[in-house]
């Protein structure tokens, strides 16, 4: 039988949140849902014991299997994820579970209200979080809107993001910044990839609904604001010269 929802997790030496019980709490969350659903953590080349706990989680969970990568960064394990996915409705979250996985209620419904794709939002929501990183929402904001004309939307970045499975391939597939293909050194943070993905969504003619949700600052040496910022950046300028260049139509190579 086909799933209802998967949902899908990155994990890059995650070992402390998988120890903490980070899996569990997902476990024990879907298996009170009246429906079918499927979850699929992919592994992105960790070096700590991430890999061997999530094999021994997996043993004990039929629904939870692991898929595993090469490094390429958390950009291509969500992609290698969001395009093995069975499930009608698929999500993709951080396995710290900044924004808790019962916050996937406020989402399910706007795919029944005619919406395509369906955003966490964090917007004023950003408790714990270091001054300097909530000042860069809304310095990021202003350049991403400015370039990209994604006025509509307040929080791109928030790692909580659930689409309608058909328009799930069809945008994952159609990404050129962010793809299969692109490989990472070390842990950092690509902040346009979730750009790229709502650009392309836009650009399709999806619609977006962004939602408030729950959210916690979790402690991470993968966010650095003056490179990470810089990065943005230049992603930013580069998903606009690719529009510019046709790259996101429906009938360009992929």
């Amino acid at each position: 039988m086909q799933p209802q929802l998967s949902v899908v997790i990155p994990c890059y030496n995650e070992e402390q949140n998988i120890r903490l019980g980070a899996l569990d709490k997902v476990a024990r969350y879907l298996e009170k849902q009246p429906l079918v659903w499927e979850v699929l953590i992919v592994d992105d080349g960790s070096t700590d014991a991430s890999k061997d706990l999530i094999k021994q989680f997996v043993g004990g969970n039929s629904h939870f299997r692991l898929i595993e990568n090469t490094h390429q960064g958390k950009a291509g394990t969500v992609v290698t994820g969001m395009l093995a996915a069975t499930g009608a409705r698929i999500l993709f979250t951080d396995l710290d579970q900044a924004t808790p996985i019962d916050q996937v209620e406020k989402l399910l419904p706007w795919l029944d209200r005619g919406f395509d794709v369906v955003i966490g939002s964090r917007k004023s929501r950003r408790a714990g979080a270091p001054l300097l990183r909530r000042l860069m929402g809304p310095g990021f904001m202003l350049v991403r809107n400015l370039i990209l004309g994604l006025s509509r939307i307040e929080d791109t970045q928030c790692g909580f993001k659930l689409f309608k499975r058909e328009v799930a391939r069809k945008v994952f597939s159609r990404l050129k910044l962010y793809n299969l293909h692109k490989h990472a050194s070390g842990p950092r943070v690509t902040a346009g990839f979730d750009v790229e993905i709502l650009f392309v969504a836009n650009r399709s003619g999806y619609k977006i609904k962004e939602v408030p949700v729950e959210w916690h600052y979790v402690e991470t040496r993968r966010v650095s604001p003056l490179f990470d910022s810089l990065d943005a950046l230049v992603d930013i300028l580069h998903i606009r010269l690719n529009s510019l260049r046709g790259m996101y139509e429906r009938n360009s190579a992929t």
